[in-house]
């Protein structure tokens, strides 16, 4: 595009927490896309190494950690120099429930990538596998909502999964409806229980957030050194949580390790092992069948829940809902390391950015499966090319999320006293609008393969041969 649009003005201050990957990669989209006081923009972070594109770019740049003890102090004067602020926490190792409350406080807009907590939950030995999961983490956000409905909206797990593949999941409803000849009206943004009659009435028994990232670097990823193509301290902390799932009410199997949630929706269940370490089958176009990790994330839980029909205490109908992410052979590498060496995490750690990348792009997309025409996929498959000619300091990996950050900010805007929200309670079509122009190829793809199809066939399995999408066929054994 030669002439981005402006969506909204910025009146008050924007404070950016977090300057890594994300960070640098949402700052250029701000400032094409809104309208603000240049002076008024600031970004804190204990990690100085950017530094200098925030220096070429006039930003003022904090050099310190937002912590539990002073986050309070440390953001009010910054949040309240006039005007409705907007908080954009893009960092690790900082509570977003209570930097929310704070913005939501104080009056400012406040938006999020995942629900993060203070240092120590996440490798918490003395917790409850349960505490450590994505919807304990989840209904705490969810239990603040509730406890104080309405006021100054804060979007909470806004990037690209989760965020951008819980508007993919609606708009692949609306085409599957009508590749299978449905003629229905679509639900409005804001009418979850039309959504989930439309999905269990279209037949879909589940959801995979289907992934494969083959983007490659230059180099080959060395010895002791774990390579990514974003945060790895993110990567890793969810990574080494319990595998986690939205649980369908077609599942007729539960793992013997597994354990079905009791905490918050209790839309879900969890596996006694780290997702990073627990593989799936699965299907993305470009590779076709394909392992994944079963990496937990807070849409495996809000889209199962937000699909949920009751009657009465009963739920009727819910769908399997869960991560299949690939990611880049480097991380691949990494991983197989990393869980060599006990879970202990390599000397060095790094992330690939835009120029030692040589080629590769990141498809990232929603598999609606278990319908009459089987399964359909719909989602972004975004070159590293392109994202060079569309924005800098990122990669394919790295645009989807901060795209997505974007749409969520024109929506927060937009919509400025929603109160507490998820992307599943956002206009899909919207937002949808805002981030497209960032996410190269939007395409569907419907598939005829499931989890038991090619398998081998040269040991005896434990398989489901009359319905092959349960999860005992997708689970690798």
């Amino acid at each position: 595009m030669t002439a981005w649009p402006v969506h909204a003005r910025i009146d008050g201050p924007i404070v950016m927490i977090g300057f890594g990957s994300i960070g640098r990669g949402t700052l250029p989209l701000i400032e094409r896309h809104f309208d603000f006081d240049r002076s008024r923009l600031v970004v804190i972070d204990p990690d100085d190494r950017d530094k200098a594109i925030l220096d070429r770019h006039g930003v003022r740049f904090i050099h310190e950690a937002v912590t539990r003890d002073r986050y309070r102090e440390q953001l009010t004067p910054l949040l309240t120099s006039g005007g409705r602020g907007f908080c954009v926490n893009l960092s690790v190792d900082t509570s977003s429930l209570d930097i929310m409350r704070l913005c939501r406080e104080l009056g400012s807009l406040y938006i999020d990538t995942v629900v993060e907590p203070w240092p120590g939950f996440y490798f918490d030995r003395s917790a409850h596998p349960e505490a450590r999961t994505n919807n304990a983490l989840r209904a705490t956000v969810r239990d603040e909502k509730a406890a104080r409905p309405g006021g100054t909206t804060a979007v909470s797990c806004c990037g690209a999964n989760p965020g951008m593949v819980s508007w993919f999941v609606k708009q692949a409803l609306v085409d599957l409806a009508a590749g299978c000849g449905r003629r229905v009206a679509t639900p409005a943004p804001h009418d979850p229980a039309g959504w989930a009659r439309l999905m269990r009435d279209l037949g879909v028994k589940g959801i995979h957030i289907a992934e494969r990232d083959t983007q490659r670097s230059k180099q080959p990823k060395p010895p002791n050194v774990f390579v990514n193509t974003w945060s790895v301290e993110g990567f890793l902390s969810e990574g080494l949580q319990p595998a986690e799932m939205g649980w369908g009410t077609h599942e007729k199997w539960l793992p013997e390790n597994a354990r079905l949630q009791t905490i918050g929706s209790r839309a879900g269940a969890y596996i006694l092992q780290p997702g990073a370490n627990t593989r799936v089958r699965s299907w993305c176009p470009t590779p076709g069948a394909q392992y994944g990790f079963l990496v937990t994330h807070n849409e495996s839980i809000s889209i199962a829940d937000s699909f949920t029909i009751r009657e009465g205490d009963r739920v009727v109908y819910r769908p399997t809902c869960h991560y299949a992410y690939h990611p880049a052979d480097d991380t691949v590498l990494s991983l197989h390391e990393l869980f060599g060496r006990a879970g202990v995490r390599q000397e060095r750690i790094h992330i690939l950015d835009e120029t030692e990348i040589v080629d590769g792009i990141d498809e990232l997309g929603v598999l609606l499966y278990g319908h009459e025409k089987n399964a359909y996929w719909y989602g972004s498959r975004l070159s590293i090319e392109e994202t060079r000619a569309l924005a800098p300091y990122q990669n394919a990996t790295g645009l989807q999320v901060s795209s997505a950050v974007l749409a969520g900010m024109v929506w927060a805007l937009e919509n400025p006293e929603a109160g507490i929200v998820e992307a599943d309670e956002m206009d899909f079509y919207r937002c949808l609008e805002i981030q497209r122009p960032y996410l190269g190829p939007v395409t569907g793809h419907y598939t005829d393969w499931t989890p038991l199809t090619d398998r081998p066939g040269l040991f005896p399995e434990s398989i489901d041969a009359d319905d092959p999408w349960q999860f005992r066929n997708v689970l690798v054994h």
